[in-house]
């Protein structure tokens, strides 16, 4: 469950939540790992780069890299507009904004670049909490 575009984008809205925008935190239901909120409403901003690929460090294709965290900097450069020097960062899970007909991201693997200097009414953050491991 989550707060995404339903009806025909981008004239009507048709959700039958009281949602036309963003949700409150919580909005839903947990998931089977008990977490909440983890696409649509807002694309998440993240520490990562944006990359097209991460760098393989593994033989095979599908295995998880060591440090899924992006690429670097000078990386994440538009390659379509090399004359715009603009870093971009990964924002990840989709928005309100995504509908069927229009992005089909709204899933926790979707990724897409953002430009560090553009905001928008659909992009927002999560703050995490880790525990401290005994020492």
């Amino acid at each position: 469950m989550a707060n995404t575009w339903q009806g025909e984008f981008p004239h009507r809205n048709t959700s039958a939540s009281a949602y036309k925008r963003t949700s409150s935190v919580e909005s839903f239901p947990p998931n089977g790992f008990g977490l909440q909120d983890m696409i649509g409403n807002v694309w998440e901003w993240t520490t990562d780069w944006f990359a097209q690929k991460h760098e393989a460090d593994a033989p095979k294709s599908c295995c998880i890299p060591e440090n899924p965290r992006g690429g670097r900097e000078a990386d994440s450069y538009d390659p379509c507009q090399p004359q715009i020097q603009i870093p971009r960062k990964v924002i990840k899970g989709g928005s309100h904004l995504c509908a069927p007909s229009y992005c089909r991201r709204y899933r926790p693997a979707a990724r897409h670049a953002q430009p560090v200097d553009t905001s928008t009414s659909h992009v927002g953050f999560r703050c995490i909490a880790r525990k401290r491991s005994a020492s």
